[in-house]
């Protein structure tokens, strides 16, 4: 199973500035390329920082100094690799509260730009792809379980499993492999299990036979 990566997902042609780029040339890359943000790079194409709308009209609104990306940009950028999961780069946004993140090669390199609204193409994964992936990767090859027994039911990336597991302990690791599948938004468990009717015969037994040995009045 294989999760989609940062470098699925990521704009690989990002539109950069340079340090001296002026106020008025960022705004026109920002309209000319429906964009909220843009990285800044030094020579060496390493990200220095990032000017968005907010510090464009910040510095519209303020006056006064100079009006470059390397005065508006928020530094020190954060950045993510493209070794990543989808999981590791929306916790990073999360943390920092930012809506993009440049992507860098080890060499620190900009190589491009993953957005909020590139993660959002993973809940758009058609719902019989997932299902697919839950059914041959997580059911046949990880937990070797015959799909017969099972039923997997996908509404809009909310996913339904039902059927009879062999042992209850399948039941966690099963819910979470298809949560780590990419596309899906929720897991509902409604798995019965082969070994509950066994205690529970097992449990019948033994009340008969305290019932049995128990003396008589």
């Amino acid at each position: 199973m294989r999760n989609r990566s940062v470098a699925d997902l990521m704009t690989p042609t990002a539109v950069t500035v340079q340090p001296g780029t002026s106020f008025k040339e960022i705004a026109r890359l920002l309209d000319e390329y429906g964009i909220t943000a843009v990285p800044v790079v030094d020579e060496a194409n390493r990200p220095v920082g990032v000017v968005s709308e907010a510090d464009l009209l910040r510095r519209h609104t303020t006056k006064g100094g100079p009006s470059t990306a390397e005065a508006m940009m928020s530094s020190p950028v954060v950045v993510a690799r493209p070794s990543w999961t989808a999981v590791e780069a929306a916790r990073l946004m999360e943390r920092h509260r930012v809506k993009r993140l440049p992507v860098v090669d080890a060499g620190g390199q900009l190589i491009g730009v993953l957005s909020r609204s590139d993660l959002l193409q993973l809940f758009l994964r058609r719902d019989r792809a997932i299902q697919e992936e839950i059914l041959e990767e997580v059911v046949t090859r990880i937990l070797g379980v015959s799909p017969a027994a099972l039923h997997i039911d996908v509404d809009e990336g909310r996913v339904t499993l039902s059927g009879t597991l062999e042992r209850r302990n399948l039941a966690p690791v099963f819910v979470r492999l298809c949560e780590s599948v990419d596309g899906v938004v929720e897991v509902v468990d409604r798995l019965t299990y082969e070994d509950e009717d066994e205690h529970e015969g097992t449990d019948a037994n033994e009340d008969a036979n305290d019932d049995a040995e128990r003396p008589r009045a």
